[in-house]
């Protein structure tokens, strides 16, 4: 028997793709020593319930700590858990709010169980003078393989950052860069491929950094594409970096396997702003990175992200990257206000944008995106797309082609988690493709 059989655990993650790699982990562990995961949300009810918490932005602290209070309120009676960047950044905060039983770092992660057993102990002892026995901590460091209730699997394959921009709180949470075994990551791979993923996501706080040994990111995703079955990889968040054209060669060579998609944060369409925010590129470094990657992979996913109303943003810098954003024609771009971030170096700079113009600026650049992203939907119809259906409807069925657009096809007989070849005919306004 395990020790904590019959008792349930809900998982709800906040932020990035990363962190999802991370709830999923977590799952591994919990279910190993004897928890039913129910299906994530505010409404289910759970013994124990994990919020893996955010602090990218000051609205990503907020939203992680709203929903423990939200918790709190609506299951007086489960133990809450913060854990996540917001635990390493604001575990005072956390605490001194009493919406959670357990605040752990991003490190302490792998000693959920012994946090649990001790918090459980602790109340057992409380109610009878007993305590739980101590058991052995069996579980290393190793991603899992069952990502309930969902249709595709996040590997993470390294964490940490070395870059410091200066706006980011990122390194100080999640520390500096290290890289897992890649045997490890070929044995995840293969074990996420025998439990039936078929789209494998390779995540990290910036995967471009991978190195073990000899072997870089390029290397690990070239022994990964090898491997003979029915699947396809896609690459998350990669730098646009000079030293980086290797992921470019990676895509182009495997083009049944690696995914025509590529997210390069620009953070700042100029190069004023990105010398502020400690970026290692310049303006035209990546423009003809993109540029490469569209000539020799054609039909690619470009996305993006870009903040503004960083300090020191005039109307002119803000003019000039709405400028390069459209002539870039971002298949997607996520949009962020510059966030202060107490302990980062740009929250103490000068010329600090007000809330009300950031919000002004962002709103200018969600409408073009819109319209970009639509755009690039459109350019796909006519063209073949493979397609993995995530969806089944009663009359058709819904996935995301391996270049990143939402595909619905007409038919009755579709499996989920198929693979299937259409040739889209019209555009929603939405952006998402029809196909009969």
């Amino acid at each position: 028997m395990k020790i904590f059989d019959g008792k349930k655990v809900n998982i709800l993650t906040v932020g990035c793709r990363l962190n999802q790699a991370d709830s999923a982990l977590l799952a591994g562990r919990l279910t190993n020593a004897g928890f039913e995961m129910v299906k994530p949300g505010f409404k289910s009810y759970a013994d124990v319930i994990i919020i893996n918490s955010c602090a990218v932005t000051s609205e990503a602290s907020r939203k992680s700590r709203q929903a423990a209070r939200r918790i709190r309120k609506e299951h007086p009676e489960s133990c809450i858990v913060v854990t996540g960047c917001g635990a390493d950044t604001e575990k005072n905060a956390w605490l001194e709010e009493d919406s959670a039983d357990i605040v752990i770092s991003n490190e302490e992660k792998k000693s959920i169980i012994h946090h649990l057993q001790n918090f459980y102990s602790q109340c057992e002892t409380a109610a009878d003078g007993k305590q739980t026995p101590e058991v052995s901590d069996l579980f290393r460091e190793k991603t899992n393989t069952l990502f309930p209730f969902r249709s595709r699997a996040f590997l993470k394959i390294q964490e940490g950052c070395n870059s410091y921009c200066s706006y980011c709180i990122v390194p100080y949470a999640r520390g500096r860069e290290r890289s897992r075994e890649i045997g490890e990551v070929v044995s995840d791979f293969q074990n996420m491929r025998e439990n039936g993923f078929k789209e494998i996501v390779l995540t990290g706080v910036n995967i471009c950094t991978y190195k073990c040994g000899n072997t870089s990111l390029s290397g690990l995703v070239r022994e990964l594409a090898a491997i003979d079955g029915d699947f396809r990889i896609r690459l998350g968040s990669t730098e646009p970096h000079p030293s980086n054209y290797e992921i470019i060669d990676v895509i182009e060579s495997f083009p049944e396997k690696i995914c025509r998609f590529l997210h390069l944060p620009l953070q700042h369409g100029t190069d004023e702003i990105l010398k502020a925010m400690n970026r290692k590129y310049t303006v035209a470094e990546y423009t003809a990175f993109a540029a490469e990657a569209r000539k020799r992979i054609p039909n690619i996913h470009i996305g993006s992200d870009v903040i503004v109303g960083f300090p020191g943003e005039t109307e002119k810098l803000f003019q000039e990257m709405r400028d390069l954003i459209r002539k870039l024609s971002f298949a997607n771009l996520h949009i962020f206000s510059y966030s202060k971030r107490e302990g980062t170096p740009a929250a103490s700079f000068p010329n600090q944008v007000t809330a009300d113009k950031a919000a002004e600026r962002y709103a200018v650049l969600s409408r073009d995106a819109e319209a970009s992203a639509f755009s690039f939907a459109k350019s796909q119809i006519g063209k073949e797309l493979l397609v993995l259906v995530e969806k089944i409807l009663p009359d058709s069925a819904e996935g995301w082609s391996d270049n990143y657009v939402r595909v619905r096809a007409s038919g009755k007989s579709i499996r989920k988690n198929s693979f299937l070849k259409v040739i889209p005919s019209t555009a929603l306004s939405d952006g998402t493709l029809e196909a009969n």
